[in-house]
């Protein structure tokens, strides 16, 4: 086995088949970090630390319309389609059910918790927010702490009832998770949406969930 070794990395050569079968072997690790340790003169190991995106702790920046965001998260996204229930009422998604509170009118509410994807966000586009909303017959400030509150809430119901959901969650490791958007919301920022998703996920680790259905 030749070894190239320059500021750049290392670089093995095979020279006999054996080694060559070795090389292959290490060729399913692409993409995996590797410690170098050395505890004996003349000795060195190099130690799997994983896959680069868990083991570097990459952010994941969840957002539904992003091209780059891998099929496996996208289940995370207010926008998906991961049904749940929150007092009563069922919802299609979680952006059904946050656009929804714009509208005083429980038809329009129930009309709106069936939707889901950028369906569910142009319901609520469609209107302007006022300065509050009315949930269980309690007037919440819109982007208030109560008002979060209540989101956060349906998010746990979310994660909770929804195996899709919850697991995409929980494959996110520690991996920092980021809401980032050309245009930030108003009534619940990015960063503010991002953390609820990781105290979820926390939250989940030490509960064992109910299985929906």
């Amino acid at each position: 086995m030749r070894l190239i070794v320059n500021t750049a990395g290392v670089a093995m050569v095979a020279e006999t088949p054996e080694e060559a079968d070795l090389i292959a072997q290490a060729a399913t690790r692409v993409g995996h970090v590797f410690e170098l340790y050395s505890k004996n003169p003349g000795e060195c190991r190099f130690i799997d630390r994983g896959a680069r995106e868990f083991a570097c702790r990459e952010p994941i920046n969840v957002v539904w319309t992003e091209r780059g965001l891998e099929e496996r998260w996208r289940p995370i996204s207010n926008l998906a389609p991961t049904a749940f229930e929150l007092d009563g009422q069922a919802y299609a998604s979680i952006e059904g059910f946050w656009q929804g509170l714009k509208f005083s009118d429980p038809s329009e509410r129930t009309r709106i918790a069936r939707l889901s994807g950028t369906e569910a966000m142009r319901a609520g586009q469609a209107v302007e927010v006022g300065e509050s909303i009315t949930f269980q017959g309690q007037s919440l400030p819109v982007g208030g702490t109560e008002h979060w509150s209540l989101m956060r809430r349906a998010c746990w119901a979310k994660f909770e009832q929804n195996e899709a959901a919850r697991l995409a969650l929980l494959a996110t490791g520690d991996r920092l998770l980021t809401h980032k958007v050309r245009r930030d919301s108003r009534t619940i920022p990015g960063a503010i949406l991002a953390d609820m998703w990781m105290s979820i996920r926390v939250k989940l680790r030490k509960h064992r969930p109910a299985r929906a259905g």
